[in-house]
C-alpha cells in the first residue's frame, strides 16, 4: 500500500516552540514516522507574545512576525524529513495550523473572529509541499467557536470500544474532550471544550520569578502552599461556570488579569504558583467530574502532560479516575496536536469535515482550512 503521508506543526499558546511529526495514514490508523521539535527564536516568541495584546503599527509587525512563523515551520518541516530520510515530493500536505493571537468568536457581530499569524504561501515556498491552514475560520461562519479542534482527531486516536473516555490537552490553555464509547448506542455525541488557563499563567509567574521558561515538573509548586481565598478568587470567574460550547484563550486569561486578581497583597511567589497549579487541576477535575461522570481513565497530553505535580494534583482531585500520560496509550503528550493537525490537512485534502458541531456549536460539519498547492 502506497504511504498516506503528512506533516502537521503546532505552535500553541504556551509559546514554547515548534512541534511537528510526519505521520503515515496509509493503514487506516495513525503511524508517526518522524517527531522534531524547535524554540522559538528569542526576538519571535517576544514579538508573538506581544502581539497578543493592542499596540502600535500590529498589522506591519504581525505580517513580519507571520514570515519568521513560517521560516521556524520551514525548519522544523526540514528535520522531519531528514530525519527519516522521506522525500519532500511524497508527502500529500502539511497542516499549519499558525500562531492564535487573538480568539474573539461570536462576539462584536455574532460571528467575531480568530486570527491564527501565519504565512502558509511562505511556507509551501520554503518546503516544496502543499499547505493546509486557516483551520477555524470556517466553523466560525458557520455559527461556531473555531475551537477546540483536536476533539474529532482524539476520538480517532483514542477512543475505546466499551467505555467513556476523557481527554485532557494542556497547553497553555487546557482543553477537555469527553469521547464516548466507539460501540455506544446512535446519540452518543462527543463533547470537548476549554476548561480555562493551562501552562500559559504558570508559566508567566515562573518566567517572572524564576527567569526559567516553565516550572520544570511543577517542582516550584510543589515547594509552596495553595492560598485558598487566592484560589477562590481565581475561580470566581465567570467563565469557569460558562456551559460548553465554550472556548477562550490569551485574551482572557493573561497577565493584567491575573494582577487584577492578586491585587496589592503580598504572598508569596512559590504559594501563588501553587495556587495556579491548583487552579488549573481544579477547574479540569470540576469538567471531567460535570460532563464526563462515567469516565474512568483520563488521558493527558500537551506540555502539562510533563509536570509531575500537576498530575499528582489532578489525581488528588479525581479519585476513582486513572490519570494517565498519553504516551501510555498511543502517542507521547508533545506529538499529539500535531498529529492532529496532520490528521486535519487530511482531512481537507480528502474534502472531509473536520469539526464537529456537538464541540465547537456550528451549525453542522464543515471542510476546514485552505490549501495552498506548493
Amino acid at each position: 500500500m502506497a504511504a498516506d503521508l503528512f506533516i502537521g506543526l503546532m505552535s500553541g499558546t504556551s509559546l514554547d516552540g515548534v512541534d511537528g511529526v510526519l505521520a503515515d495514514f496509509s493503514d487506516g490508523r495513525i503511524a508517526v514516522k518522524s517527531y522534531a521539535t524547535a524554540q522559538f527564536p528569542v526576538a519571535l516568541r517576544a514579538e508573538l507574545l506581544a502581539l497578543n495584546t493592542p499596540g502600535d503599527n500590529e498589522l506591519h509587525r504581525a505580517a513580519l512576525a507571520g514570515n519568521g512563523l513560517a521560516r521556524a515551520y520551514a525548519g522544523v518541516v526540514e528535520q522531519l524529513l531528514a530525519n527519516s530520510g522521506t522525500a519532500a515530493s511524497t508527502v500529500a500536505a502539511i497542516g499549519a495550523h499558525g500562531q492564535t493571537v487573538r480568539h474573539r468568536p461570536l462576539e462584536f457581530d455574532e460571528v467575531g473572529y480568530t486570527l491564527q499569524l501565519n504565512n502558509p504561501s511562505l511556507l509551501a515556498e520554503l518546503t516544496g509541499i502543499d499547505v493546509v491552514g486557516d483551520f477555524r475560520s470556517r466553523d466560525l461562519a458557520a455559527g461556531g467557536q473555531g475551537a477546540p479542534l483536536v476533539p474529532a482527531f482524539h476520538s480517532a486516536l483514542f477512543a475505546r470500544p466499551d467505555e467513556t473516555v476523557a481527554v485532557l490537552n494542556i497547553g497553555g490553555i487546557s482543553n477537555l474532550s469527553l469521547l464516548p464509547p466507539a460501540n455506544a448506542t446512535e446519540g452518543a455525541i462527543v463533547l470537548g471544550f476549554d476548561c480555562g488557563p493551562g501552562n500559559a499563567l504558570m508559566d508567566h509567574w515562573c518566567q517572572t520569578y524564576q527567569g526559567q521558561p516553565f516550572d520544570r515538573g511543577g517542582q516550584w509548586a510543589a515547594s509552596g502552599q495553595v492560598l485558598p481565598e487566592l484560589l477562590a478568587r481565581l475561580l470566581a470567574d465567570p467563565y469557569f461556570t460558562k456551559a460548553p460550547p465554550k472556548s477562550t484563550g490569551r485574551d482572557l486569561f493573561n497577565p493584567t488579569w491575573l494582577a487584577a486578581q492578586l491585587g496589592t497583597t503580598a504572598m508569596d511567589p512559590a504559594d501563588v504558583q501553587a495556587t495556579l497549579t491548583e487552579l488549573t487541576a481544579h477547574a479540569c477535575a470540576v469538567d471531567v467530574s460535570r460532563y464526563g461522570k462515567d469516565s474512568k481513565l483520563l488521558i493527558v497530553c500537551g506540555g502539562g502532560a510533563l509536570n509531575d505535580h500537576l498530575l499528582g494534583r489532578l489525581r488528588a482531585v479525581l479519585p476513582g479516575v486513572t490519570v494517565a500520560a498519553s504516551d501510555a496509550h498511543g502517542l507521547p503528550p508533545q506529538q499529539v496536536e500535531a498529529a492532529a493537525f496532520a490528521w486535519l490537512a487530511r482531512a481537507t485534502v480528502r474534502r472531509e469535515a473536520g469539526n464537529l458541531a456537538s464541540v465547537t456549536g456550528a451549525r453542522g460539519a464543515r471542510v476546514l482550512g485552505a490549501i495552498y498547492p506548493a
